[in-house]
């Protein structure tokens, strides 16, 4: 999630529509400036008992993050804590148990990502080893229950920890306990923009069952695939879902807009401090009627501050987030952007994808989004067209003439395609990570869960 810091001080009152879609019609570039950012979570453990670490006990997440200076990070703070780092590979910031999260710099190519990647990670090892602390790339953690994690000192956490309950059943679960890998993509023109919402809306169900990698819960199968894609179904309605408006026609960014204001707030951010507006109305805070402040009208910061408040299957800011796949290694972490890229930044891709896609209704969409969590690649497609494993044939073919036709090349002389294999195989055994786990659970490991922390980083 979003670190903030200060607003700048000619930061403009919104009093017009264009004001509101101004994010989205700024993220307009060239194709020549496209450029792509990958987010990856990780769950933090401490290697002698597997617990996850607090904060501010030693070698804890704080710590963590005050050694990783050495590697030309600068710490952001809050309140005098700690909570992020910026520099030249992006950000690092905290999920709310201690979640630790690469938000990686808009980069030209994958080998540029996968590269990004490397580099965090080998920085994150060595600050762990000492400090006997793992890393383990999971869609959620297999033995933790709620009560057993740490909750970092970001003040928004504590808003939206209040809320969650009030508007669904497993929202703490989605703030604690999950992980995800996420891509971030941009696009040339509204039309382009919509195009890339709707396939990539309409492929999510796909990305989740080829990156599900969440079947166990405190220490058992859940009966799910991707337990994490399930947890969304029930945190909050207003802000998550499969968003039948994408499909209809005039969807742009004025009616993005005009969802986003029907998204309740969460909080406002005031002279360094989170105040809580959690279910409250943009529509009123534009009207000076807002109770958490009366009188005040938002800012353009503001605006940016509830944008990134919505999580349906695919968000759009000023760059459009593909946020459908569980956390995993880092393999997959490279896997994901190869997957989106070669399907949306290539305009011959990109149609032979919404082609595949185009004319599923919505209850059919619905359904893919219903089916996966539980079936992954074993889930049926409308009209009795085969399953989810053969959409991922065709879709990953696409994929590949769309990397293929991008000719990104490394020092080498490869292109991109060779990000894709991870993939490939997933489809071609018709088995996704987390059954690979349960095999293992139900073989090998005897249903002992603490072998899963021999699959870290």
């Amino acid at each position: 999630m979003s670190t903030r810091e200060a607003s700048g001080e000619h930061d403009p009152i919104i009093e017009s529509i264009d004001q509101l879609v101004a994010p989205m019609l700024g993220g307009e570039k060239p194709k020549s400036d496209w450029r792509i950012g990958t987010e990856h979570e990780k769950l933090v453990f401490k290697r002698d008992d597997f617990r996850a670490p607090s904060y501010d006990e030693p070698c804890g997440i704080r710590d963590m993050l005050m050694n990783m200076r050495e590697f030309d990070w600068e710490p952001v703070e809050e309140n005098g804590n700690v909570i992020a780092l910026k520099g030249e590979d992006g950000a690092v910031s905290l999920e709310p148990a201690g979640q630790l999260e690469l938000s990686g710099a808009p980069l030209s190519n994958l080998h540029q990502t996968c590269a990004e990647t490397g580099r965090h990670l080998e920085q994150v090892k060595e600050v762990g080893e000492r400090c006997g602390v793992g890393f383990l790339g999971l869609g959620m953690w297999a033995d933790k229950t709620r009560e057993e994690l740490p909750v970092m000192p970001k003040g928004r956490y504590g808003i939206m920890m209040r809320h969650m309950p009030k508007v669904g059943n497993l929202g703490l679960d989605m703030m604690l306990r999950t992980c995800t890998i996420q891509v971030n993509l941009d696009y040339s023109s509204e039309a382009d923009m919509a195009q890339k919402f709707r396939t990539g809306l309409a492929l999510q169900p796909l990305a989740t069952a080829l990156f599900a990698n969440s079947p166990f819960t405190e220490g058992k199968p859940n009966g799910y695939l991707s337990y994490r894609s399930h947890i969304w179904s029930d945190t909050d309605p207003h802000r998550t879902g499969m968003l039948p408006f994408v499909f209809e026609d005039g969807f742009g960014y004025e009616r993005w807009a005009e969802y986003m204001l029907d998204v309740p707030m969460y909080f406002v951010f005031r002279d360094g401090q989170y105040i809580d507006a959690a279910g409250q109305s943009f529509r009123d805070f534009l009207d000076g009627k807002l109770p958490a402040l009366p009188s005040e009208r938002p800012t353009q910061s503001d605006w940016w501050d509830h944008l990134s408040t919505a999580f349906p299957e695919v968000r759009l800011k000023s760059f459009l987030e593909m946020r459908g796949a569980d956390g995993g290694p880092w393999s997959r972490i490279c896997a994901l952007p190869a997957f989106w890229v070669g399907l949306l930044y290539d305009q011959g891709a990109l149609d032979a994808a919404w082609d595949l896609v185009k004319d599923w209704s919505m209850e059919e969409r619905a359904a893919l989004r219903d089916g996966a969590p539980k079936l992954a690649l074993d889930t049926p497609l409308p009209g009795g067209k085969g399953t989810m494993q053969d959409l991922g044939r065709d879709v990953l073919a696409i994929a590949r003439q769309g990397l293929k036709s991008r000719a990104a090349l490394n020092s080498s002389g490869d292109n991109e395609t060779g990000f894709l294999e991870t993939l490939d195989e997933i489809v071609a055994s018709g088995k996704v990570p987390a059954q690979r786990l349960l095999d293992l659970y139900n073989g090998e490991w005897n249903g002992d869960i603490t072998r899963v922390y021999e699959h870290s980083f």
